[in-house]
């Protein structure tokens, strides 16, 4: 045990770790705000297809050598979420077809222009990298600890501030809508909202595992409590526990740190589903 206690606090006088440890905290709590709203208004997999047009995005961005990428993948994930919005009210083409075509043209797409533009050594490396997360976490500069600690405040206090009226378009769009609430204008900021989030977790988990931030601490908490509120709060500091110990875990096992977040969060599902069993829920 004082073995495994001296590495880590080795490792944490690392400045890298402590902005992985700083990054991949932030990036949970922003996840999981919103995931009690899109587990309720049935999007959770939004995230996944906003997750494939990161990932084409950033390809992009390679081919282009587009200087900052954080940039532009996320002004690309941003328009994708406001037309897959719009689109998914079409009566011609509803959300799910819409969603299914982005996420898997936008996969197809991105893959496409690694495989024929890479310049790199390794291009299934690289492609696994992204899709499937790795030490890109740990690679972070104080810069880009400062940007995703810009846009988690953003998202923490945007959340915060328009709390009640995303509680009423949850739950019931339409008494929100007859009560005189622009329910398109929240549902835009939600699309905006999880797109930043999106970008901000792709260095975590990889495109493919983003989703897993989103949704298992939002079903977790939903096991054991029922308030929206208490749900919120308690899905949250899951999130940042279950990321804070993934990170942690990664580090000193050698493990892929968006994995091990994940199976961290599985664990944390199945423990608050016994819980919930044991409270009669």
């Amino acid at each position: 045990m004082m073995e495994w206690t001296e590495k880590l606090l080795l490792y944490l006088s690392y400045p890298f770790v402590r902005y992985a440890l700083i990054a991949g905290v932030l990036i949970a709590l922003c996840s999981s705000l919103l995931g009690v709203t899109l587990v309720l208004k049935r999007f959770s997999f939004i995230g996944d297809g906003l997750s494939h047009v990161a990932f084409g995005a950033m390809a992009a961005a390679a081919v282009l050598q587009v200087t900052n990428h954080l940039l532009f993948i996320l002004a690309v994930t941003m328009i994708c979420a406001v037309l897959l919005l719009r689109r998914g009210q079409s009566a011609k083409l509803k959300g799910d077809a819409a969603l299914a075509m982005v996420s898997v043209g936008a996969l197809a797409i991105g893959y496409l222009l690694m495989n024929r533009f890479s310049t790199g050594p390794n291009l299934s490396g690289d492609v696994c990298t992204t899709l499937f997360g790795s030490t890109s976490i740990l690679t972070l500069t104080e810069e880009d600890v400062h940007l995703c600690m810009l846009l988690a405040v953003l998202v923490v206090a945007l959340f915060l501030f328009f709390y009640h009226k995303i509680f009423a378009v949850t739950f019931d769009e339409t008494f929100a809508r007859a009560a005189g609430t622009p329910v398109e204008v929240y549902n835009l900021l939600l699309a905006v909202l999880i797109a930043v989030i999106i970008v901000l977790a792709m260095n975590l988990v990889g495109s493919l595992l983003i989703s897993a931030l989103v949704i298992f601490p939002a079903l977790s908490a939903m096991r054991v409590f029922r308030t929206f509120r208490v749900v919120t709060v308690c899905s949250s500091i899951l999130s940042v526990c279950c990321a804070f110990a993934g990170i942690l875990i990664s580090i000193l096992t050698g493990m892929p740190v968006g994995a091990t977040i994940v199976a961290v969060n599985i664990v944390g599902y199945v423990m608050f589903c016994g819980a919930g069993k044991i409270a009669g829920r």
